[in-house]
């Protein structure tokens, strides 16, 4: 019998209303996460990144709607009933800890009113369940009555992972968790998320444009382009063997340690993501695609073999037709 997912996002389309007409801001987007996996989802800014992870929180507010397709978690549909799971079941870290945080209310009025919403426990309970989180994501638990401000960034961002954890959570999405914290803070915070969710097994889509994160972090990685997939596989083969030429692009331009012992200039993708009122045809990624095909300007490439590219279709045509399939 085969599993079913724990989150399953299936034709997913979201628009928006712009100047009198719809543009869709994500597109035909399907992908499923596994209980325990950890997801990455990477790209540009522009991508569709964060629009993904708040369509499937059901964020997404007008003039945006979701206008096509599904989002099940553990095989119910929540994008017309998300109230059930939204906060419970899945669990959101956002990129800037202090629009999460109320800088007048301390940390334990944070998480004891967070904790005492989703469980039936007393003030005292609470509070001894907030101190439990705090040291989970290493906070001396005499400090839960201070109050944001007097918090590092880290410690802050720290906070709100134990906000994202209060409700024990089966699906953790962190959208950019350390864009806002220096490198080695980085390297901590996305340590201890890595670490909780492997110690709780619990499933993690962490939403990124940084290709060495997703190298060193996650299971799979999913790679979008303008509000489409572009690319999606187990993370080791998508970064030694990248297939679609964005992909190759963001791989060559993450530096190595060779890459900053010597000093060396990254190669940069050509020209830049194209906005939503950019009505393209095609593969969106085609005019700045050194390899495009004519076709690539008229017809949008299914996702064949994990990967939506008219040269790499071509290409495996071309093997099969000579009996040399992959």
């Amino acid at each position: 019998m085969t599993e079913v997912p724990l989150l399953e996002v299936k034709n997913l389309d979201v628009e928006f209303r712009q100047r009198r007409r719809n543009v869709k801001a994500l597109e035909n987007l399907s992908f499923a996460i596994r209980k325990g996996e950890i997801l990455g989802i990477v790209g540009e800014s522009g991508a569709g990144k964060s629009l993904t992870g708040a369509a499937i929180m059901g964020l997404i507010e007008p003039p945006g709607r979701i206008s096509g397709g599904t989002v099940s978690f553990q095989g119910q549909r929540i994008d017309i009933t998300p109230e059930k799971v939204r906060g419970s079941d899945i669990g959101m870290i956002f990129q800037d800890p202090l629009t999460s945080l109320n800088p007048v209310k301390t940390v334990a009025e944070h998480l004891v009113e967070t904790i005492q919403f989703h469980f039936s426990l007393s003030v005292t309970q609470a509070h001894l369940r907030a101190g439990e989180l705090l040291e989970k994501v290493g906070i001396l638990p005499e400090r839960i009555h201070a109050y944001p401000h007097q918090f590092s960034g880290g410690m802050r961002q720290r906070i709100v992972i134990a906000l994202a954890l209060a409700a024990e959570p089966s699906l953790i999405i962190a959208d950019e968790p350390t864009t806002a914290l220096d490198v080695s803070i980085q390297h901590q915070i996305l340590q201890l998320l890595s670490g909780i969710c492997r110690a709780d097994k619990a499933a993690m889509i962490l939403i990124t444009h940084d290709m060495g994160v997703v190298s060193e972090l996650t299971d799979r990685v999913a790679v979008m382009y303008a509000g489409r997939l572009v690319e999606l596989g187990p993370t080791s083969e998508v970064i030694s063997n990248p297939r679609h030429p964005y992909t190759k692009g963001l791989m060559k331009a993450t530096p190595s340690i060779d890459d900053v012992r010597r000093d060396l200039d990254l190669p940069q993708i050509p020209g830049q993501m194209p906005g939503l009122e950019h009505a393209l045809k095609g593969c969106k990624f085609h005019p700045r695609c050194t390899e495009a095909l004519d076709i690539c300007a008229a017809h949008v490439p299914d996702f064949i073999g994990n990967v939506a590219c008219h040269l790499t279709h071509a290409e495996y045509r071309k093997q099969t037709a000579e009996g040399r399939p992959e």
